[in-house]
Order: structure tokens, then C-alpha cells, then sequence
């Protein structure tokens, strides 16, 4: 059963709690990764106690020749964007290199257009020798964020760490190869959903997104002042 009181108020709240369990380590210029759009709350309250940069990483699923739906890879974007493909999924379905080429420059031009709403012309941060905590307001299923560390792996950061407030224990482990390090506060059994762990877990929207990377670009004086706790 679900507690009375859900872990988390919001999405601040979470990001909040989680700069405070990343506080403890010794991070030399870390750089905070954000999954748009629920996990920028998240990533902005994390790179502000941290006085780090902030960026989002965007990704797109490759969908099948005639079943979108199916997911033969994904797109990441970043200062060199990447391809990472399920092998498994490609050898069932062949499809051809004209397709893969088609459907991953069709996937970048739209990772362009969100980034562009989000960032305007600033381009991504490269994340080559950096260490960098890659954000989510929570993991389910964790493919998203699977591909995401696939797709940073390639970029050769210096380390990565997955930090989000709530995910369950057997998706951690899965995505704990990708890593070097996990920072999650919750661990719940049962899961349900991310929503369920959060007070108020409303939609954030473009606006919203644009407002908080705004503000970290200005740097700290541009951040708001971190309220103090009671």
C-alpha cells in the first residue's frame, strides 16, 4: 500500500532533497543533465545547490518501417548527438540503411526544433571529460533513461551518475551498468507510478522548462535564493 503522505511534495521539494544527498560527494565541475520535461524541476534544484552547469538531454525513439510505435533505437541529443539501437529489435525487422538514415536525421531535425524552444540558439554542452549527474523526476520502466546513458557513454564523460528521487529497485539495477554511480532517495515496493510518490505531480510545461534554463544559464545571480529549511 501507498503511505497517507507521498514521499515527495513536488517536483522542487524532490529536487531539493536530492541536491542534499548529492552535497555529501566531491564532484569537480559537475555538469547537471536534465530529461525534459518533468526532470528540469528536478535538475534545476540539484545544479543550483551545486553551482553547476545546467543542460537538457532530449531523446527520440527511432520507430520501425511501418510501426512507429516500435522502438528500433533512440536519437540523443548533445554537443555530438547519438545513435544507440536495440540489435535485437534490428535484426527482427532489417530494416534498410536508406530507412535508418532517414528516420534518424527526421528524429534529429525534431530534437532541434524542442531544443531550440527550450534553449533558443545555445548549443549543447559537450559533455567529453566532465562528470555528469544525469536528472529525472522519477524512473519506471527506465528506457528513456537507458538510452540517455547509452547515448551519454559514447560522448566519453568522465563519470556519470543517475540521480532521481524514486524509481523501483529492479529498474536501478538494470541501469546501474551504465553508470558509476546511483543516487536514488526512494525505493519503493510497490512501485505503482512515478505520479503516485508526489503530492502534486501537475504537467510541467515548455514554459516552465525555458524559465528555469534561463535562469541557470545567467548563473547563480539568475537562480532564485534556495529557501532555507524550518
Amino acid at each position: 500500500m501507498l503511505a497517507d503522505r507521498p514521499e515527495f511534495k513536488d517536483r522542487v521539494d524532490a529536487g531539493q532533497r536530492l541536491a542534499r544527498a548529492l552535497a555529501g560527494h566531491v564532484i569537480d565541475r559537475p555538469l547537471v543533465l536534465a530529461l525534459p520535461r518533468g526532470g528540469v524541476p528536478v535538475a534545476y534544484e540539484v545544479a543550483r545547490a551545486l553551482e553547476a552547469e545546467l543542460d537538457i538531454v532530449l531523446v527520440r525513439k527511432l520507430g520501425a518501417p511501418g510501426h512507429e510505435e516500435l522502438g528500433i533505437g533512440a536519437v540523443i541529443d548533445g554537443a555530438h548527438p547519438q545513435v544507440v539501437l536495440n540489435e535485437e529489435i534490428v535484426r527482427q525487422v532489417s530494416p534498410s540503411a536508406d530507412f535508418l538514415q532517414g528516420e534518424t536525421w527526421r528524429q534529429l531535425q525534431e530534437i532541434e526544433r524542442r531544443r531550440k524552444i527550450y534553449l533558443g540558439d545555445r548549443p549543447p554542452v559537450n559533455v567529453e571529460g566532465r562528470n555528469v549527474i544525469l536528472v529525472d523526476d522519477g524512473i519506471a520502466t527506465g528506457g528513456t533513461v537507458r538510452a540517455a546513458l547509452q547515448g551519454l557513454a559514447k560522448s566519453q564523460p568522465a563519470n556519470i551518475i543517475l540521480a532521481v528521487p524514486v524509481a523501483p529497485a529492479e529498474t536501478l539495477r538494470d541501469l546501474a551498468k551504465y553508470v558509476d554511480e546511483i543516487v536514488c532517495l526512494s525505493e519503493p515496493d510497490p512501485f505503482y507510478a512515478v505520479g503516485a510518490h508526489y503530492g502534486d505531480f501537475r504537467q510541467t510545461g515548455d514554459a516552465e522548462v525555458k524559465r528555469l534554463l534561463d535562469e541557470a544559464h545567467r548563473g547563480p545571480a539568475g537562480m532564485k535564493a534556495v529557501p532555507q529549511t524550518p
